[in-house]
């Protein structure tokens, strides 16, 4: 017997980064097969193009796409909004097949307020200049993701507690927090200008939920954080945004039954991806 599913209007998840070591595709597949979202906006860099490698794409990302394209196939919309990671994708923005939409950036107005999201790298100018994210940008990250998972490691063996080196290295560069705190206040006052309420953005990895004031008003910001370090999403139901912050010890008991309902679920997703593929041809026909 499953447990019931949450209802949810909105959910927003972005940086999850499908295809590298650093993606806890097991946590975002648990926490997907717990809610019944009335929609899901993809807000960049789900998958990790600029990193994909054919060597590395393990069957719980698999099964995180197959999630997604469920969703698709029981005509809940999925808008995959375009990230720097999977930029590629770009020229194939405003693709619309039957419930999933693909866009660099969407409006939405949610009871009565006008609600922008996108990535947020197009406005990202330091990008290509700041120390820190040189560090943990492209390979560099996944590889400094991949030692740190093997010193977790040994550090589980000697029953010590887990280190994060990517927070250690944004925590000492002041570059880091110059950094977040310019993009938010970008992110902000562009919203301002352009008459929004909510202005919804991925790309820096960190969650958040806040007003901030600019010279010209006030605007409710928010960032869906990452499936990486944070395991973060953004949740919009009866008129009020949260975020969602995944904890293990929530998900235990469907730890359980994924055992039971694993191999029956599988197929129920690979006869999804066939009537989305139908769908599709239909759709160019």
């Amino acid at each position: 017997m499953t447990m019931s599913k949450r209802e949810v209007e909105i959910v927003v998840i972005s940086d999850v980064h499908l295809g590298t070591y650093g993606c806890h595709a097991k946590e975002l597949l648990k926490y997907l097969k717990s809610i019944k979202p009335k929609m899901i906006i993809l807000n960049g860099d789900i998958i990790d193009i600029w990193q994909f490698s054919k060597r590395y794409w393990p069957e719980s990302h698999m099964k995180v796409v197959r999630k997604l394209m469920k969703f698709v196939t029981e005509g809940v919309p999925v808008y995959y909004l375009t990230g720097n990671h999977d930029e590629l994708l770009r020229k194939f923005a405003d693709m619309h097949l039957g419930a999933f939409h693909l866009q660099n950036k969407l409006i939405l107005e949610l009871d009565g307020k006008k609600a922008w999201f996108f990535h947020g790298d197009v406005f990202d100018v330091t990008m290509q200049h700041s120390k820190w994210l040189a560090k943990m940008g492209a390979v560099g990250y996944d590889t400094l993701i991949l030692i740190n998972s093997f010193v977790n490691w040994a550090l589980g063996l000697v029953g010590r507690e887990k280190m994060s080196f990517s927070k250690k290295i944004k925590a000492k560069f002041k570059d880091a927090v110059k950094f977040i705190n310019k993009f938010e206040q970008t992110a902000a006052e562009l919203a301002v200008e352009k008459g929004y309420q909510y202005v919804v953005c991925g790309h820096i990895h960190q969650p958040d939920f806040r007003n901030i004031k600019t010279e010209e008003g006030e605007v409710t910001y928010l960032n869906s954080g990452d499936w990486v370090e944070n395991l973060t999403a953004l949740e919009y139901h009866q008129k009020a945004w949260s975020v969602f912050r995944y904890d293990q010890k929530d998900f235990q008991k469907d730890e359980v039954e994924e055992g039971i309902l694993s191999d029956s679920e599988d197929l129920h997703s690979k006869l999804d991806i066939n009537t989305l593929l139908q769908k599709i041809k239909l759709e160019i026909a």
